[in-house]
């Protein structure tokens, strides 16, 4: 039975329905849920429905909209957030911490065979690579923080200190040779130094100080000031590494002076005429060397050929082609058990790529580029001259050893010798270009509004905790309180 009519005078019956919009709900039929106005409960009206298919095509219609309109501001969202003062900042801390992590991991999964063959523990060159790691992040702390002025004044004792242990790798009974490379110099038990992987660090700071020193001068605009001393030096460095046979090396020292150069200017005709030069130098070093004509040969090798002088470059694309797309599981490598030479030096990109497969490797990749765009980015935005050079000769620097090891590894370059910055094995290799990755760090730092950033972060981050501390002190009860 419906609830019972309101008091008063009912109100005139119209012509209209009795379905019209309802004075009340029904309390004794909810089911019905409706009312009429003389007060009987009847049924709601039914509801008219759209013509089929309307509410189908509608929606995905609008949804398919709302997802282009987002897609077309994907690039402005994109563009937006690289724009940020902390952008490049976060961008090469982020990666060279990612790859050095990652390397340490390969470095240990492609190592222990290797230190098993030679009856020391698997975890000998792990060991090594974590204590040269941690020096290396003292180091980058250290570049980090120091001002742009004290960088500059250490330019100078670095090229020298370089020059001279360069020069004490070729003194008989002090250099020591490596797989027919010699520079090296013992430093005591199991460690030794490259003194050539400084050599890097060194041309970067005192070329970029140089350039910037001429910059203010401007003297840059003619070639005896472009050129002089700066390329007399770089071939001074490079005799000096040739002389121990080094040709992966050479070649980045080479890629450095070219991006220097570059950045300060230099015109076309004189940037095609040095690099003519060093071209014909280095075609002069490949014919006069039996062993490099041979790994020339083995670009693109399919096969080991005789006497088996394809064996590391065709066991490095095995190792790669039987990765797959996710790879056949950490540790889980098969050519580190002998096959593939230097399985966690010069081809540890192999050994990644069979373990974690494309995956793995197109991601070790996109950190690469991250750093470098990240580089670029830093050059291209500063005011500083010093700055600018500096950045673009580690970039150049990282970018071309990354270049020139993957390379060798796809077959697509010949074979250099060179380490995968911050991810192979090697001390020596990794304690210069994490101070360098310091210096870009630092150089990011003193970005235009990088500094006031940081501090209104600080500043934030300071006040919250005092905040939390004084509401956590508030809301105590006190010890009498029950």
């Amino acid at each position: 039975m419906c609830s019972r009519k309101p008091s008063g005078a009912s109100a005139p019956t119209t012509a209209t329905s009795p379905r019209t919009r309802p004075s009340r709900r029904c309390r004794a039929a909810p089911s019905l849920r409706w009312r009429s106005h003389d007060g009987h409960c009847v049924p709601p009206p039914p509801r008219a429905s759209p013509p089929r298919g309307a509410g189908m095509s509608t929606y995905p219609a609008r949804q398919r909209g709302s997802a282009l309109r987002g897609a077309a501001r994907l690039p402005e969202r994109v563009r937006t957030a690289w724009d940020r003062p902390l952008t490049a900042y976060y961008v090469i801390l982020g990666a060279a911490l990612l790859i050095t992590v990652l390397g340490l991991v390969m470095v240990y999964s492609a190592s222990m065979i290797q230190a098993l063959r030679y009856g020391l523990p698997s975890t000998y060159y792990f060991r090594k690579q974590l204590l040269a790691v941690a020096l290396g992040s003292v180091l980058l702390y250290a570049a980090a923080r120091m001002p742009v002025g004290l960088h500059r004044a250490l330019a100078y004792p670095l090229l020298l200190g370089a020059v001279f242990l360069m020069c004490l790798v070729q003194v008989p009974g002090i250099g020591q040779t490596v797989n027919g490379n010699t520079n090296w110099i013992p430093i005591g038990g199991p460690f030794q130094l490259q003194p050539s992987e400084f050599g890097k660090l060194a041309l970067v700071m005192w070329g970029a100080d140089l350039l910037a020193r001429k910059g203010d001068k401007n003297l840059l605009t003619q070639w005896k000031h472009l050129l002089v001393p700066l390329v007399p030096v770089t071939f001074l460095l490079l005799g000096l590494i040739m002389l121990g046979g080094d040709m992966g090396t050479t070649m980045i020292l080479t890629a450095i002076l070219f991006g220097m150069l570059w950045l300060a200017g230099a015109p076309t005709r004189l940037f095609a005429g040095v690099l003519s030069g060093a071209a014909a130098l280095a075609a002069l070093a490949v014919i006069t060397s039996p062993n490099r004509m041979g790994r020339l040969h083995c670009i693109a090798a399919t096969d080991p050929g005789a006497n088996d002088q394809c064996w590391q470059a065709v066991h490095g694309i095995y190792a790669l082609a039987s990765g797959g797309w996710f790879g056949s599981g950490l540790g889980a490598s098969v050519e580190k058990w002998g096959e593939l030479p230097e399985p966690h030096t010069d081809f540890i990109f192999a050994v990644t790529g069979e373990e974690l497969g494309l995956a793995g490797t197109l991601s070790v990749l996109a950190l690469f580029a991250a750093l470098g765009y990240a580089g670029i980015r830093l050059a291209g935005r500063t005011e500083d001259p010093f700055v600018r050079f500096a950045a673009g000769g580690v970039t150049t620097w990282i970018t071309a050893q990354a270049v020139i090891n993957i390379g060798a590894v796809l077959g697509l370059l010949p074979i250099a010798g060179v380490p995968l910055p911050l991810f192979s094995y090697g001390g020596s290799a990794i304690l210069p270009t994490m101070f360098a990755i310091g210096l870009l760090i630092s150089f990011a730092r003193n970005e235009p509004g990088a500094r006031a950033a940081l501090a209104m972060r600080g500043r934030s981050a300071f006040s919250g905790a005092m905040t939390r501390t004084m509401r956590r002190y508030v809301t105590r009860r006190p010890s009498g309180e029950r």
